[in-house]
C-alpha cells in the first residue's frame, strides 16, 4: 500500500487545528505544529471538530500528532501555513531550513501577498496562495467549530491536484482560481470588520445586528473600494451582492437590513473575530495586514483613508493595554471625527 503523504499545518491555532483536524478525521496523515498550550490541551482532551451545520467529530487523546518543533516538517509533502501575517517572514525562514524542497506550501493567511513573501524566501519551491473564508471559534474541550459558511479557496496549480480528493473527502473542497489576487482583496473587504468587531468586544451576531457598527464597517469598505478603483483592482464577489453594494446594505436601518440580509446573522452565536482573541490574550493583532493594506494601497494611489487609519490607531492602543469596548455610536462618532 502506498504511504499517504504527510500534511503539516504550521501555526496550528484555531484555523489550523480545524482544517488539520477535519483532514485527520478522514484518515489523512496530518501533523499539527504550533504552540505548546494547544498541544497540551489536545493531548489531554483530544480534538473535537464541529460546524454550524451539525457536523461533530472527535479525535481521542493520543491520536492527534501535535508537535512544537519545526524539525518535524522534515517529511512534509504539503505544508499549510496558518500563522498570522506578521509572522510570515519568520515562518519563511523556518520553512527554508526544515521543510523539504519538494513540499507544496499553501498560505492560508489573512491579508495580501503573504505568498509572495514566502516565495521570495523559498526560491524554486511551489508556494500557492489560499484563503479560509469561514470563521472558526475555539470552545472548551478543546473544540474548534466552523461558525460561518464558506469553502476553501486556492490559487490554481497542477501541483495541488493529487491532494484535491483528500480535501474533498474531509468536506473541505478546494476551489481553484486562476487569478487569486481579486479573491484576496474580496476577502480583505470582509475582514475589515475584524477591527470593528475587535474594538466592540462582541460576537459577530451581536455586532452586525447593530447599525452603528455596520456603518463603521461600511465607511472602512468605501475607502478600500476607492483605493482599489484607483489601483485598477476589481475585488471578487464573495457574497450574494457585488462588493460595491455591500456598504449600502450595511448602512440600512436594522429592520430593513435584517429583512434583506438576515442570512448574514445566521452564524453560530459564539462566532467572533480572531482579533478579539488576540486582544484578550495580549497578543499582537493582524490589523496592519488588513486595514493597513488599505492604507498602503491608498497612499500609493493618492486616495485618503482616514477611517482605516483611525481603526488601526485604536486597535494599536488596545494592544498596548489601553483596552476599551467601544459602543457602536461612540466608535462611529470617533471614526467620523477623524475625517
Amino acid at each position: 500500500m502506498e504511504t499517504p503523504p504527510t500534511i503539516c499545518v504550521f501555526g496550528a491555532g484555531s484555523i489550523g487545528c480545524y482544517i488539520g483536524g477535519r483532514l485527520a478525521v478522514t484518515g489523512a496523515k496530518v501533523r499539527l505544529i504550533g504552540r505548546p498550550r494547544f498541544g497540551e490541551a489536545i493531548a489531554k482532551g483530544g480534538l473535537r471538530l464541529a460546524d454550524h451545520l451539525g457536523a461533530d467529530f472527535w479525535l481521542e487523546p493520543g491520536s492527534v500528532d501535535y508537535q512544537t518543533d519545526p524539525k518535524t516538517l522534515a517529511d512534509a509533502a504539503l505544508v499549510l501555513v496558518t500563522v498570522k501575517a506578521g509572522d510570515t517572514t519568520s515562518t519563511a525562514a523556518v520553512l527554508a531550513e526544515h521543510a523539504p524542497s519538494q513540499a507544496i506550501i499553501i498560505s492560508f493567511q489573512n491579508g495580501i501577498a503573504n505568498e509572495e513573501i514566502l516565495r521570495a524566501a523559498l526560491p524554486g519551491r511551489t508556494v500557492l496562495a489560499g484563503m479560509v473564508p469561514f470563521n472558526v471559534v475555539q470552545l472548551a474541550g478543546p473544540t474548534f467549530k466552523q461558525a460561518t459558511q464558506g469553502a476553501l479557496d486556492i490559487e490554481a496549480s497542477a501541483a495541488i491536484l493529487p491532494f484535491l480528493p483528500i480535501f474533498e473527502k474531509a468536506g473541505l473542497p478546494l476551489t481553484q482560481h486562476a487569478d487569486f489576487r481579486p479573491v484576496q482583496w474580496g476577502k480583505l473587504l470582509l475582514n475589515l470588520n475584524n477591527a470593528v468587531s475587535g474594538l466592540s468586544g462582541l460576537t459577530l451576531r451581536e455586532e452586525l445586528s447593530q447599525r452603528a457598527y455596520r456603518q463603521c464597517l461600511a465607511m472602512a469598505q468605501r475607502e478600500a473600494l476607492a483605493a482599489m478603483k484607483a489601483a485598477g483592482i476589481r475585488p471578487a464577489k464573495l457574497t450574494s451582492l457585488p462588493p460595491a453594494l455591500v456598504p449600502w446594505l450595511l448602512g440600512l436601518p436594522d429592520w430593513l437590513f435584517l429583512r434583506l440580509a438576515g442570512s448574514v446573522l445566521e452564524v453560530d452565536p459564539a462566532a467572533r473575530s480572531s482579533m478579539i482573541d488576540a486582544l484578550d490574550a495580549g497578543r499582537r493583532t493582524d490589523v496592519d495586514w488588513l486595514n493597513g493594506e488599505v492604507i498602503r494601497l491608498a497612499e500609493k494611489n493618492g486616495v485618503p483613508a482616514p477611517v482605516n487609519r483611525k481603526l488601526v490607531k485604536l486597535v494599536h492602543e488596545a494592544e498596548t493595554g489601553n483596552r476599551r469596548r467601544w459602543s457602536g455610536p461612540d466608535l462611529l462618532a470617533q471614526l467620523r471625527s477623524g475625517r
